[in-house]
């Protein structure tokens, strides 16, 4: 069991219970699953980009991502539908918590200028999504071997019914809200 798990379990499920008075332990709110994306536009134009992205995120996630492709053809823009234009990985159980706690610990104090995430890109779910503008924060990327910088989505799905249950548990987890 990860170092992060263990810690919800034992401080953040109490917490979560007596701040919201559930009657059931399973309405206690936690992390369903991580997703990340890459989205490359210039994957039209340059098919190696997507292949570069692609072996970063799985360094990233510890796991193969997805090519995703174009639903929709857009001729302004040259795509066709079908077109290869991003990635994407969904990390759950072990990988998620080894992930969060990476995110939360190690990568988002390296942004420059931090002074915390926004505390308004909820869903109304409790679902939350952040945007990373550059993928090199996280130590696993050698900054040497990449060819252009690239930016990140990621999206973290919680069970939690409201926005204020979400980001509680996010605030007890160790994300650095700002507001």
């Amino acid at each position: 069991m990860t170092q992060l798990k263990d810690y919800y379990d034992k401080n953040i499920v109490p917490k979560l219970f007596e701040k919201f008075e559930y009657t059931n332990p399973m309405q206690v709110p936690k992390i369903d699953k991580i997703v990340l994306n890459m989205g490359l536009g210039e994957a039209i134009h340059n098919i190696k980009m997507l292949d570069s992205a692609a072996e970063e995120l799985k360094i990233l996630a510890g796991q193969n991502p997805v090519i995703t492709r174009a639903k929709k053809s857009i001729a302004a823009f040259k795509l066709r539908a079908g077109m290869p234009i991003g990635c994407m990985v969904t990390l759950r159980h072990t990988r998620m918590y080894d992930f969060m706690n990476k995110l939360v610990n190690i990568a988002l104090p390296r942004v420059r200028d931090f002074r915390g995430i926004s505390g308004k890109a909820f869903d109304h779910n409790g679902n939350y999504s952040l945007g990373i503008k550059e993928h090199i924060i996280f130590p696993e990327i050698d900054y040497d071997k990449i060819d252009k910088i690239k930016g990140l989505n990621i999206t973290i799905v919680t069970t939690a019914r409201t926005d204020e249950e979400g980001k509680e548990l996010l605030k007890l987890m160790g994300m650095p809200f700002n507001n």
